[in-house]
């Protein structure tokens, strides 16, 4: 029996692209239930992480500063873009209250993730991430996943992947903007 060359052809794109749709359906911001949770003007998560020091950090912590809470992985290459430009963010608008805080995602050890750090020229605290803290913040399907929080602890936004350093910046400065409703206690 001799088959068609064009059926056989046909019937793999079909498969491709149905393959295609459903890979990229699932990863689509604003599908499925990971992507549902919103968190824009809600109290972010509050976490129990360990520092690259062995320090508990909390983010109610940073109460009264605006917060970049990142999401990465050592292996994440749109990770290593970012990552030098929140150090510059960090010493430019740490004076004014930002916190860029760092959340390792990945199954490196300690020791790996603090030599990645330290080559990179991490200037924030990097914690070690559990699966809990990134549910509690709606999953984290992919990397860099980014919020920025305000200064009374408010979700002002969920960026999944990498942006322009325009738009991480501009989000660095809305987060700044917010007036805090209550003085943090230092």
């Amino acid at each position: 029996m001799k088959r068609n060359p064009l059926i056989i052809v046909v019937v793999a794109l079909v498969v491709t692209l149905m393959l295609f749709a459903g890979f990229h359906a699932a990863r689509r911001p604003g599908e499925g239930a990971s992507a549902s949770v919103s968190f824009k003007n809600q109290v972010a998560p509050d976490f129990a992480l360990q520092s690259l020091e062995g320090k508990t950090v909390h983010l109610t912590d940073f109460r009264g500063k605006a917060v970049l809470l990142n999401f990465w992985a050592t292996w994440c290459e749109p990770c290593k873009i970012e990552m030098p430009w929140f150090v510059e963010l960090q010493k430019r608008y740490g004076p004014e209250g930002l916190q860029v805080l760092g959340v390792a995602m990945d199954d490196a050890s300690e020791k790996d993730i603090a030599d990645f750090a330290k080559k990179m020229g991490v200037n924030y605290p990097v914690l070690i991430g559990k699966e809990s803290v990134g549910d509690a913040y709606g999953g984290v399907p992919y990397l860099p996943l980014s919020f920025y929080i305000d200064r009374n602890g408010k979700v002002l936004s969920k960026v999944p992947g990498l942006k322009s350093r325009s738009d991480i910046e501009d989000n660095v400065k809305k987060a700044l903007s917010q007036v805090q409703q209550v003085q943090a206690q230092r």
